[in-house]
């Protein structure tokens, strides 16, 4: 029985009778040292069993947090390899791949993640599962990206996760988003009762002080009465100003001191040791004791409430014991016992490199190469963080002038790939004073000035920079391409800020150095991000000349569809970023795809791809937020907002706009409120707010003000000139068209071109204005830009309207109307249909399309599951389980008036 904590019970039946229906979930626990999480764990397993549902569990061991996966291979290790065929090859190589059980190339987190989800999920189809996590603060670092990743998957699967954490350990787990309980102490009454079951004939005064002593917590109340000596007393090892975790470490210390020293040896190894294997313990329990040792040499401990042997698993019955114990050996003893260790585990390659490590007081080169060894396999399975750790690691265990400095450079290498730039800078500030040969020297400087965010505007560490970037072209035969990696950084810093045109000519110059020839797709992508404007003709004009399928990297198709709509050629920009898309889902690069989906949806909107830019937006903003990449998410939300002000979503997208904003001034993001800016012009726009649109358009072209961002200024060029013909600014609109035709004849870039021949019309005389109505509506130029062709149509139609022509107006606000519906933008189509019945002509309300009954994420299942795919290969696409699609497909054939998933080609699903 738990006393005291029905409350918590209650909680965790509901999470798990959920699952048991199909609304699965995640719930983390917190609290101290032995305040009852376990046992809520051991509750949960106990009612899941018990109603014929399947419990899997993991339990986090410190020693064991730096090999990656560990934790997650424990806690699906008894389902395996039973139930591994069910996936997807590629799922199943990857899993394998990342338990070290296949060769092949390095997975990515997120795709071990998903392998992970399907075959969870598919244990659900025949029985509910429970997954519980015990002491996940310990679980290593790769695993606790997977648990996240599915635990934020959960919601209709079969499944409920507990994971449990000890108060004041960081984890990324805190950073999930997960639900959390909070466990506290037992109030008077649930402690009194616990203790009195536990130890019934304690006298009334022993019985107050250990209630004093246990403050509330569990684990206290049922061990500290062991701990008592025959006279009843309370030793001073329990007294109260001692934290009660330190006083339940003694207790438990009082306890082994008095085992027999072979049983204290094995103890001391299996405190040590990271898999709990009993022949594993045993094997080296002999080679520290030097005599041959057997499972009775363990009974002790057993009998003495210390530990617990499971079949072949030796299980400490608190993570305390197990921290008592280790902690209490000496240095000595506890070097000695990871030497052990490390022979008994000649087979185990990676766990006898950490082993080695922990038994090494000082700088050894071999242990630090195996080190290095780990840091490789690590690669190789996935996991890079676990790679970089182990390279820190060697590093700090290697003599300066051999393997330190080599050592710190490819961890500060590895984690400026996973952006972790702030431990990269101090890893190569460490490198620097440690021996390196001529080229790492090159690569150290290379970094150092790249992760120097003065590099952005200073000429002076630009020309640096570009020095060492050529020298290191010269010296290594990938120096070029590592270099124009370091660049890449720099140069979306100068899209992003406002640097001299010096250092943007410097950016640019160093990529032309660097490149193999004038269609090297990282150059391309760099001089359009370092100078927009000087470098957009060139740009566009050698990436018509790039055959389709030319560049073939997902990652550099993303850094050169998003360039290109940089300069403001979307049309342009728009193969590659489909192919980036659908290359980094199959390569599970979630981080990137959430960037390159974010892009997709910018450049969609301009394109009048509404429906497939709600969908990016919408999914860039999930898998940006779970990959721990907000800004990307925010420039989604941003992306949302504008959509739902084109669909009249006005109060959906004022709180986007506004919540978006916030957060964007709270992490200093400056950069991106141009992005917000817009969202605001358009949104007073189709709000018919025309002075209020062209104040909040204007603010993103004006270098004084902090929302300054002149290429995301030029997005809403043709609002911010209409607005200003509205509101009787006849010179500012004259002035904003000839910057812009004057932009659009420098850069070559199709859409500013387009937007310059839309809104020519608009500001001449009237006189003048009919020819370049038509002269606009017949150019071809035009046909990519649906929306912004539509809105010319409305404006000719109101012109000839305005001029008393009625039957003549009526045919371009007739096409506007047919437009905007087609388009899904409500609130200009509603501005279009007002003008067209001021012409005489009626006109009905639009018919709804069904597509638009759906959310973002329905409609892209419902799309694929309409080309025959699959619920697998649909839950692989987009990172959710089979069951998940299941799901909503039944939420969708309502919705679309179909009852099965034949009919959805009949359905209308708008396509673009």
């Amino acid at each position: 029985m738990l006393y005291g904590r029905e409350t918590e019970l209650r909680l965790l039946s509901d999470l798990v009778s959920r699952g048991f229906e199909g609304s699965g979930g995640a719930l983390l626990l917190r609290g101290e040292a032995g305040i009852g999480k376990t046992a809520l764990l051991r509750a949960a397993r106990e009612a899941a069993v018990t109603r014929g549902g399947r419990a899997l569990s993991a339990l986090g061991v410190q020693s064991e947090a730096s090999v990656p996966f560990a934790g997650l291979h424990q806690l699906l290790n008894p389902v395996l390899l039973d139930h591994a065929s069910s996936l997807l090859p590629r799922q199943r190589q990857a899993l394998f791949a990342a338990f070290g059980m296949a060769d092949g190339v390095a997975p990515e987190m997120f795709s071990v993640g998903l392998a992970s989800l399907e075959l969870i999920s598919g244990l659900a189809d025949e029985a509910p599962v429970v997954l519980l996590i015990d002491d996940a603060q310990w679980i290593d670092r790769p695993s606790s990206e997977v648990l996240a990743f599915v635990a934020r998957r959960l919601e209709g699967e079969r499944v409920a996760m507990l994971m449990a954490v000890r108060e004041g350990h960081d984890t990324m787990l805190n950073e999930a988003g997960l639900a959390e309980m909070q466990l506290t102490k037992l109030d008077d009454d649930a402690a009194a009762a616990l203790l009195r079951e536990r130890a019934p004939r304690l006298a009334e005064s022993v019985r107050q002080r250990l209630l004093a002593v246990a403050a509330g917590n569990p684990l206290a109340l049922v061990e500290l009465p062991a701990a008592l000596p025959a006279d009843g007393s309370v030793p001073r090892t329990l007294l109260p100003w001692l934290p009660i975790t330190r006083r339940l470490e003694r207790s438990f210390l009082s306890r082994a001191s008095e085992l027999p020293r072979p049983t204290r040896t094995v103890l001391l190894i299996a405190a040590a040791d990271d898999g709990g294997d009993l022949a594993e313990i045993l094997r080296a329990a002999e080679i520290l004791a030097g005599t041959a040792l057997s499972v009775t040499s363990l009974e002790p401990a057993v009998d003495a409430g210390l530990i617990e042997i499971l079949g072949h698993e030796v299980r400490f019955r608190h993570p305390l014991i197990r921290s008592a114990v280790y902690h209490a050996a000496t240095p000595s003893g506890r070097l000695s016992a990871h030497a052990a260790l490390a022979k008994a585990l000649a087979g185990h390659h990676e766990r006898r490199a950490w082993h080695r490590a922990a038994a090494t007081p000082g700088p050894d080169d071999d242990v630090a190469l195996d080190l290095e060894q780990a840091a490789f396999r690590a690669l190789t399975r996935g996991a890079p963080r676990a790679a970089a750790e182990a390279l820190w690691q060697a590093a700090l265990r290697s003599r300066p002038q051999t393997h330190r400095g080599r050592l710190l450079l490819r961890s500060a290498e590895i984690n400026f790939e996973l952006g972790e730039a702030v431990t990269a800078r101090g890893q190569l500030a460490e490198a620097k004073s440690a021996e390196l040969g001529r080229e790492e020297r090159l690569r150290l400087t290379l970094w150092t000035e790249a992760l120097d965010e003065e590099s952005w505007f200073s000429p002076e560490r630009v020309r640096a920079f570009a020095d060492v970037a050529d020298q290191l072209a010269g010296a290594d035969s990938a120096g070029a391409a590592l270099a124009l990696k370091a660049l890449w950084p720099l140069s979306i810093g100068c899209w992003y800020g406002n640097p001299t045109e010096e250092t943007r000519g410097l950016v640019v110059k160093a990529a032309r150095r660097l490149q193999r020839d004038d269609s090297e797709p990282m150059a391309l992508s760099i001089a359009a991000c370092a100078d927009p404007v000087g470098e957009a003709a060139w740009v566009i004009d050698r990436t018509s000349r790039i055959a389709p399928g030319a560049v073939d990297d997902p990652a550099e198709q993303h850094a050169l569809g998003a360039s290109l709509t940089a300069i403001w050629a979307f049309d342009l920009s728009w193969p590659y970023l489909g192919a980036a898309v659908d290359g980094l889902r199959q390569q599970g690069r979630l981080g990137l795809l959430g960037e390159a989906l974010a892009s997709q949806a910018w450049a969609a909107i301009p394109l009048g791809k509404h429906r497939l830019a709600r969908a990016a937006a919408d999914e860039s903003r999930r898998l940006s937020r779970d990959t721990g990449r907000p800004r990307w998410a925010y420039v989604a939300d941003l992306a949302l907002a504008t959509l739902a002000s084109e669909r009249g979503e006005f109060d959906t997208a004022n709180e986007l706009i506004r919540t978006t904003e916030a957060e964007l001034l709270s992490v200093g993001a400056q950069s991106i409120l141009g992005f917000a800016q817009f969202a605001r012009g358009r949104h007073a726009m189709v709000s018919k707010q025309y002075n209020d649109a062209y104040e909040q358009l204007a603010r993103v072209l004006d270098p004084a003000d902090i929302t300054y961002h002149p290429f995301v200024g030029y997005w809403g060029i043709a609002d911010l000139v209409q607005a200003a013909v509205r509101t009787g600014r006849k010179d500012e609109a004259e002035r904003h068209h000839a910057q812009l035709t004057a932009l659009a004849e420098k850069t070559t870039a199709p859409f500013l071109v387009a937007m310059a021949t839309c809104t020519h019309p608009l500001v001449v005389a009237d006189d003048q204005a009919e020819p370049l109505y038509r002269r606009a509506l017949d150019n071809r130029l035009l046909a990519n830009w649906p929306l912004h062709r539509a809105q010319l149509l409305l404006a000719y139609g109101r012109w000839l309207r305005r001029r008393r022509r009625i039957l003549e107006a009526r045919r371009p606000l007739r096409a506007a109307v047919e437009s905007f519906d087609a388009l899904g933008v409500t609130a200009f189509g509603e501005d279009a249909r007002a003008e067209l019945r001021a012409a005489g002509e009626a006109v009905g309300r639009p018919t709804p399309s069904t597509a638009d009954s759906l959310t973002p994420q329905e409609l892209q299942i419902a799309r694929m599951a309409a080309t025959g795919m699959t619920n697998r290969e649909i839950g692989t696409r987009l990172f959710i389980s089979h069951r998940t699609v299941g799901q909503h497909l039944r939420q969708i054939f309502p919705k679309l008036g179909i009852t099965s998933r034949g009919q959805l080609h009949l359905a209308d699903l708008g396509g673009e």
